[in-house]
């Protein structure tokens, strides 16, 4: 499989298999969120400059406390005004879209990447990516894992250590494990 066809099914739902190129590729962007991780906390310009480096795009007013870990960072947008607590956790390996007055609490994970369940493409290293989409002015609470092909609605408010495993509207509470609706807002 070409490179070109390695990145056209990264985005597309379908299985692939990485190569030595899309690795070197990726390389460069972990080396940028080193830099990151790095740089000291009065320094918000060279943070600001990192993150523009980093991402596909960032927002206005957009801050995240270290340490950050991602596997890209290039698959990711960051809408205007949004606060991520230390240990966010981007598994981009496709599209992560964060809206605008989105608030993230500390240890949270958004993973787009995910494997088969087929024993044998698991030990070929075979992956698929599902996007994340989170909508405007939500609230993500500590320790929440959001699985691959959620979209969170806007205004909602996701409550500490809850696993997102569906889809969640918009203007509710949910929470738990599974994250289920609790009550509308």
């Amino acid at each position: 499989m070409d490179t070109e066809e390695i990145y056209r099914r990264m985005h597309s739902g379908e299985i692939y298999f990485e190569n030595p190129e899309t690795g070197a590729e990726q390389k460069k962007y972990n080396e940028i969120l080193y830099d990151f991780n790095q740089v000291r906390p009065s320094d918000e310009e060279k943070k600001q400059e990192l993150m523009k480096k980093l991402f596909a795009s960032v927002g206005d007013g957009v801050y995240i406390e270290p340490p950050l870990r991602a596997n890209w960072g290039a698959n990711t947008h960051f809408g205007n005004d949004v606060y991520a607590n230390f240990n966010l956790t981007l598994v981009d390996d496709t599209r992560i879209e964060i809206g605008n007055h989105v608030m993230i609490g500390p240890n949270v994970t958004l993973s787009a990447g995910t494997h088969p369940l087929d024993p044998e493409l698991r030990l070929k290293k075979a992956q698929y990516n599902l996007p994340i989409v989170i909508g405007d002015n939500v609230w993500i609470g500590a320790g929440v894992i959001v699985l691959p092909g959620i979209t969170i609605g806007k205004n909602s408010v996701i409550g500490a250590g809850s696993i997102v495993t569906k889809d969640i509207p918009e203007n509710v509470l949910a929470y738990g494990t599974p994250c289920v609706v609790k009550k509308k807002i």
